[in-house]
């Protein structure tokens, strides 16, 4: 999509804890407040409010309409819901914010996976005829895109090492990380595999947290921020569902939303990617066509905390966080859904 006048102007997340004490509603309400606070409005001046999670996580059917509690319902709102990380849910909601009648749009993800078995859930999202009854859970799925990375002589052990090192050194001065610290690559390369040819380091924790964005257009963006991260293209591509019809040793969709999303290949200060395995930080980068320099994920990434259906928009909130305190001009951020980066959003942030 072009780019447009559109910024996001407030955000807020949860720290990712491995097992949280609060309902997702509850995780919500102090982080949809917070980043309405740090927008400067009132909740009635919100147009439109999209939210982003998944039914499967609490086992009930439309679960997410519970959620709603936290944006404030009533008086009655105009609202709407994805099934998917609420990087889609502020799609949806800067959609709708083209329409130009409306100033103002509230956008948020949530997710639990601590009270289930992610391996059995996430099963439940693969094909109902050829994937899901083989029971393939995403850690194995992720073993095998591993290993057709190393055939193929795109990558090797030592090249996931390396991301994982990065990415938990990076998370230090992350205060919402989960997992974080200085690892030696060596080191964690004489750890045991745990899904050849995958280590557990290669995976992200099991997370529980939520994230918000408040977004504004023109001159109500201006008035509200003193530095708005804006918005200068968003896209999102999807490939075939089944891993068998597709290169995963690539990602197509992501290339084309990139390119879609108005990004030329130039330099970015700031790349956030929803990279939840560590070889599939390799496969992003290769399809962004970023230098191999590049600052990627100085939050840490997935590798450092995953609250499901919230992490890819945690991605675009750490990216707009570093435009706005001025720390980065061009930012770009990923968000991933589906089996083996099969639906990939990228979304271009700039300064003034």
């Amino acid at each position: 999509m072009p780019g447009s006048d559109i910024a996001i102007v407030g955000y807020a997340q949860t720290p990712s804890v491995r097992d949280a004490d609060q309902s997702e509603v509850q995780l919500l309400v102090p982080t949809v407040t917070e980043a309405i606070a740090r927008a400067g409005i009132g909740r009635r001046e919100i147009g439109f409010t999209c939210a982003g999670s998944c039914d499967y996580l609490t086992g009930g059917p439309f679960a997410f309409v519970s959620n709603l509690e936290a944006a404030g319902a009533w008086p009655p709102i105009s609202e709407s819901h994805v099934e998917a990380d609420g990087a889609w849910a502020m799609y949806e909601a800067w959609m709708r914010l083209l329409e130009g009648d409306i100033d103002i749009a509230l956008a948020f993800g949530s997710g639990k996976s601590s009270p289930s078995d992610p391996a059995e859930v996430w099963a439940q999202q693969l094909d109902p005829y050829y994937l899901a009854p083989l029971g393939l859970d995403p850690v194995s799925l992720a073993g095998i895109q591993a290993q057709a990375l190393l055939d193929s002589g795109k990558a090797t052990e030592r090249d996931f090492a390396e991301v994982v090192a990065a990415s938990r050194g990076n998370a230090k001065t992350n205060p919402n990380a989960q997992l974080a610290g200085d690892f030696d690559v060596d080191q964690l390369l004489a750890e045991p595999y745990y899904r050849a040819p995958l280590r557990k380091h290669d995976l992200p924790p099991i997370s529980d947290g939520a994230v918000a964005v408040v977004m504004a257009r023109g001159d109500r963006a201006r008035q509200l921020c003193e530095r708005p991260a804006w918005i200068s293209g968003i896209d999102h591509r999807i490939e075939p569902h089944l891993p068998g019809l597709r290169d995963i040793t690539s990602s197509s969709s992501t290339t084309l939303a990139a390119r879609k999303a108005g990004y030329d290949g130039g330099p970015l200060d700031v790349v956030e990617v929803s990279s939840t395995f560590s070889p599939q930080e390799i496969v992003i980068r290769t399809a962004l066509g970023i230098d191999p320099d590049a600052n990627v994920n100085p939050s840490g990434g997935p590798l450092a905390g995953n609250p499901v259906m919230a992490v890819g928009l945690v991605r675009i909130v750490e990216a707009a966080a570093r435009i706005m305190d001025g720390s980065a001009n061009r930012a770009l951020a990923h968000a991933t859904g589906g089996p083996l980066l099969q639906h990939n959003l990228v979304c271009l942030l700039e300064g003034e």
